[in-house]
Order: C-alpha cells, then sequence, then structure tokens
C-alpha cells in the first residue's frame, strides 16, 4: 500500500482528525458556543508557534483584549487542535496549514476560516549519520508528529516526488507518527532513521542526538518562503465575535513587530515559556538555532498554502480535489494592519469575498 492508494484516503482522514469527523452545530453564544467575554486559543509549545508564546507570555494578547478572558490551551498537534474547533472547544487556533486545509474541505467550508500567517521556515527532514539522500531512507524507518500533520504531508510528498513508496519493505520507507519526544528518544536509542520535524525539534535531533538535516523545506519552495504556521479561527467564533478576532490578530501583528526588534529577548522568553509549558528548557545552542530558521509574520502566503492542499490530496489527506476558494478572509486582518500604517495583506483570490 504506498500514500498514492485512493481506497485508504477515508481511513487516513479519520485517524488524522479523529472519527466521526462531522459538521459540528453553531452554537450560541454562551458557556457552551462562541461568547465575546472568552477566548479559547490554541497553539503548541514550538518556537514555530512562538508570535503565541510571546503574545500570551508578554500580556499583549490580554491587553488588546481588554474584558475577554483568555483561555490558553496547548496542543501536540495540529490534527488534535482541528477536532477540539470543530467540536466546540477553540475559538482560534495556530496550527500547520495543512490541519486547517483538511478542516476546510470536509467541512465544505463551514467550520474554519484562515485570518492569517505565523510563521515561515522552521521546518526539515533530519536523519542519522550515514545517510546521506533521500533515496538512502528506502527500508528505513521515519516519523513525523501525527498523520495528517503539516510535517507528515510534507514527507510524503518528498518521497512521493521521489518515486518511493511508504510501507514496509527494502524498497519502501515505512513512516511511523510518535509524539516529539519519543521521536528524540527513538533517536538517541539508534532505533529511528529519520524524522520530518518543526522547531525546535529539529535543532533538538541536531544537537542532542546527532542527527543531521538531510532536506531544510526551506529549498524546496520558491525564495526559501513557505507557511508553517497559520491562524485558523472557528466560523462560528468568527460570525459571532468579530471584534475579538480584530482584536486578537492587531496583537499578533504587535507581537510579530515585536519579536522582530528584539530577537535576542524573544529567544529568551520563548525559551523560558517553553520550558514553563513544556517542562524543560532548550540548550542555548538548540534555541539559537531554531530561531535563526524561523521568520516570523502576518503572511498567510495562500499562494502556498494553495499548493500544499494539492499535496494534500496528492497523498492522500483528503478525499476531494481541494477548492480553497473562501478560506481565508483577511478583513479583520487588514484592518489592524492599516490602523498601524502597514502594508495590506493579499489573499491570492482565495479570500471569503475575494481578493483582500
Amino acid at each position: 500500500m504506498t500514500t498514492l492508494d485512493r481506497p485508504s484516503r477515508r481511513a487516513v482522514l479519520a485517524a488524522a482528525v479523529g472519527a466521526p469527523f462531522a459538521l459540528p452545530a453553531l452554537t450560541a453564544c454562551g458557556a457552551a458556543g462562541a461568547s465575546p467575554h472568552r477566548l479559547r486559543l490554541g497553539y503548541f509549545a514550538n518556537v514555530t508557534h512562538g508570535v503565541a508564546v510571546a503574545g500570551m507570555a508578554r500580556g499583549t494578547f490580554a491587553e488588546r483584549l481588554p474584558g475577554v478572558r483568555l483561555e490558553p490551551q496547548i496542543f501536540p498537534s495540529g490534527p488534535s487542535a482541528v477536532q477540539a474547533m470543530l467540536a466546540g472547544a477553540l475559538d482560534v487556533a495556530y496550527l500547520g496549514p495543512n490541519p486547517a486545509i483538511t478542516a476546510w474541505v470536509r467541512t465544505k467550508g463551514q467550520g474554519v476560516r484562515l485570518v492569517a500567517g505565523g510563521a515561515s521556515g522552521g521546518a526539515a527532514l533530519v536523519a542519522r549519520k550515514g545517510i546521506e539522500s533521500v533515496e538512502g531512507l528506502r527500508g528505513r524507518r521515519v516519523s513525523t508528529p501525527q498523520l495528517g500533520g503539516t510535517q507528515d504531508v510534507a514527507l510524503k510528498t518528498l518521497l512521493r516526488e521521489k518515486g518511493i513508496s511508504t510501507g514496509s519493505g527494502k524498497d519502501a520507507v515505512e513512516v511511523l507518527w510518535m509524539a516529539n519526544s519519543q521521536t528524540l528518544d527513538q533517536f538517541k536509542q539508534n532505533r529511528l532513521d529519520a524524522s520530518y520535524q518543526a522547531e525546535p525539534w529539529v535543532s533538538r535531533l541536531v544537537e542532542e542526538a546527532g542527527a543531521h538535516v538531510l532536506v531544510d523545506e526551506r529549498t524546496r519552495w520558491p525564495g526559501g518562503r513557505f507557511a508553517t504556521t497559520c491562524v485558523v479561527v472557528s466560523e462560528d467564533y468568527r460570525r459571532r465575535c468579530p471584534e475579538q478576532v480584530e482584536a486578537l490578530l492587531g496583537a499578533h501583528v504587535d507581537t510579530v513587530r515585536w519579536i522582530r526588534a528584539h530577537r535576542d529577548e524573544a529567544s529568551t522568553l520563548l525559551n523560558s515559556e517553553i520550558e514553563r509549558i513544556a517542562g524543560k528548557k532548550l540548550k542555548p545552542t538548540v534555541i539559537e538555532r531554531a530561531m535563526r530558521s524561523v521568520e516570523f509574520g502576518w503572511d498567510p502566503m495562500l499562494t502556498n498554502v494553495a499548493e500544499v492542499a494539492e499535496h494534500t490530496w496528492a497523498t492522500g489527506g483528503i478525499e476531494v480535489k481541494p477548492n480553497l476558494h473562501g478560506i481565508a478572509d483577511l478583513a479583520p486582518l487588514n484592518r489592524a494592519l492599516a490602523a498601524r500604517g502597514l502594508e495590506r495583506a493579499a489573499d491570492g483570490g482565495y479570500g471569503a469575498r475575494g481578493k483582500a
């Protein structure tokens, strides 16, 4: 069975986003649904989600949302965050593009909307010593954080381009899905050959487990830029609480500008927050290396996201050929940018009402 086998798509989707994956019922503002007095915010304890981590830690999000109770929720992966959002338990999330695409397609545009970008870069395929090419992965064990996640699709796309199938056998690659900490342990025990990861786990595997970068994803995209993190809002929250969405995006922009202007301070802050959330501080060499590979911003890079959607389809992550027209609503982001004298973000024709 390879990544191109169409019959496996339904099983892939069920495992990736949880079953059953049905349209969530829109609920009224209140305890069980979207409320203007509460914002349930999901993100990861990752460097690539640094805007959310720093925005919460510095109090910028709280300052821009007076009277709104912020309820941060830490997730291990994008599919699990999307599952929570579609179940009505999450309002806004920082995600990789693939879980957002899957949710959009599977709910026929009724579940989520992409409202900003968060980061570019910071993703790579790393391998243990002795493996010097993607071809060298044949017959090997390679991990990604979760089935259907952004790195999972990136790995399968790369293998597909090289004509390498997934599965067992000497010519195939066995793809495993495991927690990042488990991946690190498996590398140290020489029980795993490679992994497609986002920062800081790329740098942790390099600095702590002796891995090396086999493919830096920046080399696979024009200009070295691709969407690593997006800001996604539930359609319920977007419709019912537009002022809160705009205020959050203003805080998002302000946090990006602070990180860009204070890289060293931001690096220290992110490391402290990762320690608080995950229980362990990153080594200085790890956080420094990770920060060098990530570009923080608000550009959603929707043309890139659309291409990623094609990759998701080709590797079995979604059942139907994707149509992303309408996935984005950049109006609140552009109002926030205009209020700060900044250039508006373009949606490439994928906006809710045409080009933003």
